[in-house]
């Protein structure tokens, strides 16, 4: 097999027109750029310098074999840049995990902000709630996911994952744009004890957290109508068969739906990224960059109480925004 280092040699000696010259070029002894030329000739089997006293002139296969040789270096220079860039994370392929909410308000600003800085990662997104993502990561089929929990819902992701918070989203109540509290500002949980809900499916967090607060001022939910599409409950609300209870990024404003908070309700739906801890896909580093970018212009959008947060300030330090993106509102 030939050696790529010995070609570059060869190149370098039909370049500079001797033995000496090269290694100067180089870097090298004269006497290394002899043992290399004569390493590369037993692998070819021919000469390629004919050797004077004073002089040495290429033979055929040498001429030859430098002329090959300037398209297979050209290459593998390509493909040391290439493996540098993903080194780096700027070249290659990012593997990522959402759910439909995240996918539809948080990932457009932050796919659009990456690919502007990250034009030759190309991403692929797969979508599913976190107990169906979080397995996919841990087994490297996901480089990173987006995942949710509800503080009345604790959950503790496994201890080989790293989570980057994002956002701590407010919980809406929904009600039909004619009903007796649309007008009355923040709703007490108790009043609305009597009610319909229109909630998501048995089991899910969100349903968990909707009973345990009401439980907490004494009564159990009457739920009648369940959906994992929050279109669906907000067109069951619209029709006036039911309120409901939504993360912020759920609900798009629209006729027909009022959306207020629930007065002494400070519960709130945490989303964060989540990677490996060990062998983590370098282009992670500049897609939690872009989340957390997204997640800042998102404030604008949402009520003023969603906020974000970091799990402490190394995490802030650990994941700065890049420079040119650092003002969220430019």
């Amino acid at each position: 097999m030939l050696n790529p280092l010995h070609l570059r040699t060869l190149t370098a000696v039909l370049n500079a027109g001797s033995f000496a010259a090269a290694a100067r070029r180089l870097g090298y002894t004269g006497s290394a750029v002899s043992q290399q030329i004569a390493a590369l000739e037993r692998a070819v089997r021919m000469p390629l310098f004919e050797r004077g006293a004073q002089t040495i002139t290429p033979t055929p296969a040498a001429r030859y074999l430098v002329l090959r040789a300037y398209e297979v270096l050209a290459a593998l220079d390509a493909l040391e840049d290439d493996v540098r860039g993903m080194s780096e994370g700027t070249i290659g392929r990012l593997r990522l995990g959402s759910f439909p909410t995240a996918s539809q308000r948080l990932l457009p600003i932050a796919l659009a902000a990456y690919a502007q800085t990250h034009p030759a990662v190309e991403t692929l997104l797969d979508e599913g709630e976190p107990d169906e993502l979080i397995p996919l990561v841990r087994a490297g089929e996901l480089d990173l996911a987006l995942v949710y929990r509800y503080d009345l819902v604790p959950r503790a992701w496994p201890r080989d994952l790293r989570e980057i918070p994002l956002l701590a989203e407010e919980l809406l109540l929904l009600l039909p744009a004619g009903h007796s509290l649309a007008a009355a500002g923040a709703v007490a949980l108790d009043d609305l004890k009597h009610e319909t809900w229109v909630s998501t499916r048995e089991g899910t967090s969100g349903a968990s957290c909707l009973r345990r607060l009401c439980a907490r001022a004494g009564y159990e939910p009457q739920v009648d109508y369940r959906s994992n599409d929050y279109g669906v409950i907000h067109g069951f609300v619209r029709s006036g068969l039911g309120v409901a209870l939504v993360p912020a990024l759920a609900h798009l404003p629209g006729e027909g739906v009022v959306a207020t908070g629930l007065d002494g309700v400070e519960a709130r739906r945490r989303i964060a990224a989540v990677h490996r801890t060990a062998a983590a896909n370098p282009a992670v580093t500049g897609a939690v960059c872009s989340l957390r970018l997204a997640a800042a212009r998102l404030e604008d959008d949402l009520p003023r109480s969603i906020r974000t947060s970091y799990a402490s300030p190394t995490d802030a330090e650990a994941w700065p925004l890049p420079p040119a993106l650092s003002d969220p509102r430019s």
